[in-house]
């Protein structure tokens, strides 16, 4: 098919589309906007009412029930933590982002390649590990929040990696639903929602796990502020 019939064969579908629309919109006057009916939003912001530490429960419940693997110390328990975790996973070579805190990894016996516009998706795919921080973890569903902050870097960098260490602040950064979440998060900013390792199912229902992402995601639930170290 030639460039020109393309062209035509999706002019025919943009018209059938935009056609659709306005007489979906046929009887509503011109001069009125969205913003002249507010939309009703009485659903459920929770499904329960739960104390703090319920909430973090039940987030580590929850990613643990997506295959994630799930840690809890102390902002000084972070260092050696993170340093027996790369050890045990036999990591040599670690990706971080540019505003991590040096602390976390000060003592760790691994290369750290920050993280750059210049690295390309092979040498990505070259190193053991990635660390990032989060913007926010959701209780209900089990999922961690990227949204490319400075302690969590460009989007390809949790997604390239075979394994992923995410580090979650208890005191600020757990909620318990999407609608709170959604409340926090700046929708302009690029936002990578993670519930477990990377994974799919053929038609069979055979799990496949890192095809488009990690293969291992290790979530560390920090019980203060980690980030002055």
């Amino acid at each position: 098919m030639s460039a020109g019939s393309g062209g035509v064969g999706g002019d025919a579908s943009r018209e059938r589309i935009l056609g659709r629309i306005r007489r979906a919109l046929a009887d509503v006057p011109r001069h009125e906007r969205p913003r002249d009916h507010p939309v009703v939003r009485d659903y459920l912001r929770t499904h329960a009412e739960r104390t703090p530490a319920e909430s973090v429960d039940l987030l580590a419940e929850n990613l643990a029930d997506y295959r994630a693997l799930v840690h809890r110390t102390d902002p000084a328990g972070l260092p050696p933590l993170l340093e027996r975790l790369l050890v045990s996973r036999g990591a040599r070579r670690v990706v971080v982002p540019a505003g991590l805190p040096r602390g976390w990894l000060a003592g760790a016996r691994v290369e750290l390649v920050p993280d750059a516009p210049t690295l390309t998706p092979w040498e990505l795919d070259s190193v053991d590990s990635v660390v990032t921080g989060c913007a926010l973890a959701i209780a209900e569903t089990g999922t961690v929040v990227l949204d490319s902050g400075p302690d969590q870097g460009r989007r390809r960098i949790s997604l390239v990696p075979d394994h992923h260490l995410c580090v979650v602040r208890i005191a600020d950064q757990v909620v318990d639903s999407v609608p709170q979440a959604l409340e926090r998060l700046a929708p302009e900013r690029p936002l990578t929602w993670i519930s477990g390792p990377s994974a799919t199912s053929d038609i069979e229902l055979d799990r496949v796990e890192g095809v488009h992402g990690p293969r291992t995601l290790e979530v560390i639930l920090v019980d203060g502020d980690p980030r002055s170290m």
